[in-house]
């Protein structure tokens, strides 16, 4: 098939918004579709710099003062349940004798005491952090009322 039945082919069988640029001999063909035209500004906009509104500020900061207690919290209750189940395999399962039944209720008391200090552990950063940007915070929020 010669070139030129090619490109005319082309624009006759796009049902999207077509235009030949050139000579008929020589042509250019680009098709332009409106949802190709959202996809590439998606993409693009990936590569933006990105603008903070205020308010997004004021929402990541006052986040941002709850994940170092939340991290530590749970570290704290994973280790603390972690040690409650050895003691109560050294008391169920593995129940040797009377000194390793002592040892896993104390590994159990000390797991369940570890745990209960995840709360208040959680509780006691969070207003450190939140006491740190409190300016900060007042003044974004004012700026936003």
């Amino acid at each position: 098939m010669p070139e030129k039945d090619k490109n005319e082919k082309l624009v006759q069988e796009d049902t999207k918004m077509t235009e030949c640029v050139g000579n008929k001999d020589n042509a250019f063909v680009y098709t332009y579709s409106a949802q190709s035209n959202k996809e590439i500004e998606k993409i693009r906009s990936k590569y933006l710099p990105k603008e903070e509104s205020k308010l997004e500020k004021l929402i990541r900061l006052d986040q941002q003062t709850e994940k170092k207690g939340q991290a530590v919290s749970i570290a704290l209750g994973v280790i603390g349940s972690l040690l409650l189940g050895v003691g109560m395999c050294c008391t169920m399962v593995w129940n040797v004798g009377i000194v390793t039944m002592i040892i896993g209720i104390i590994i159990g008391i000390l797991g369940m005491g570890i745990m209960g200090l995840a709360y208040p552990t959680y509780k006691k950063l969070t207003a450190r952090e939140r006491a740190k940007i409190a300016e900060q915070m007042i003044a974004l929020s004012n700026e936003l009322l």
